[in-house]
């Protein structure tokens, strides 16, 4: 099956409709057995106590802001070239969870923060970045709002999706370009050795997946809602002509 069947709303309303009710089934069972896992089945830090717990929710939520923030842009993209309107819509569709994501990962990043740091908050590198990104999410979403037609609309939130594109990669790698920053290293390495124990580490990648499929699913329905609702501005349009 090719990428670009997907292209086609008929065809994506299809798919999507058998895919969803197993990948939100999926996302019901793990990130609640991820939680509790991460939760009320590891030990506490020796250092930072039951503090530490907050990862399980606080890594997942801050990787998924930067990665759909991403999955915008490439769906961007392909409007901008392509003009494939499933693209756009699923775009617009993945914003809202973005934003709701980041919220989450500044919220669980202060409540780490002032029992580490001695402050919920500091002007670091991958914080003024993070919120930075926030603010783009927030504009990319009243963007599509502000603006009545569909396809201009696109076009202007694309080109706002790749000016944003600089903070999400300042979020990623601030750590890496800044190293007087506040804000640990990553939690999670290619290479093993770099990673949390095992027993933390573990749980996490099991609420990462969680995350995933929650994004996934929620990702379906708003783009099958956004679907539905071009089609009955088209058919209201019509109508009136």
């Amino acid at each position: 099956m090719s990428l670009w069947e997907f292209a086609n709303p008929a065809r994506f309303m299809r798919i999507s409709g058998a895919a969803l009710p197993w990948v939100a089934g999926l996302a019901a069972v793990i990130l609640p057995a991820g939680l509790a896992w991460g939760f009320f089945l590891t030990p506490d830090d020796y250092r930072q106590g039951s503090t530490v717990k907050i990862i399980f929710v606080h890594v997942p939520a801050a990787m998924m802001a930067i990665n759909i923030y991403g999955m915008i842009v490439v769906a961007s993209l392909i409007w901008l070239i392509r003009r494939h309107h499933v693209s756009a819509l699923a775009a617009r569709a993945a914003a809202p969870i973005g934003a709701t994501m980041t919220v989450i990962a500044l919220l669980t990043g202060a409540l780490w923060g002032q029992p580490m740091w001695g402050t919920a908050w500091a002007w670091d590198p991958r914080l003024t970045s993070f919120f930075i990104l926030f603010l783009f999410y927030v504009g990319y979403i009243a963007l599509w709002a502000a603006i009545e037609d569909p396809d201009k609309a696109a076009d202007l939130t694309s080109v706002l999706a790749m000016v944003g594109s600089v903070f999400a990669v300042l979020s990623r790698y601030a750590v890496n370009f800044w190293s007087q920053g506040l804000h640990q290293g990553a939690t999670l390495s290619i290479d093993r050795d770099q990673n949390i124990d095992p027993v933390f580490w573990l749980p996490l990648l099991a609420c990462i997946a969680g995350f995933f499929l929650l994004f996934l699913a929620l990702l379906l329905v708003g783009t099958r809602t956004e679907i539905r609702a071009r089609r009955a501005r088209a058919l209201q349009l019509a109508m009136a002509g």
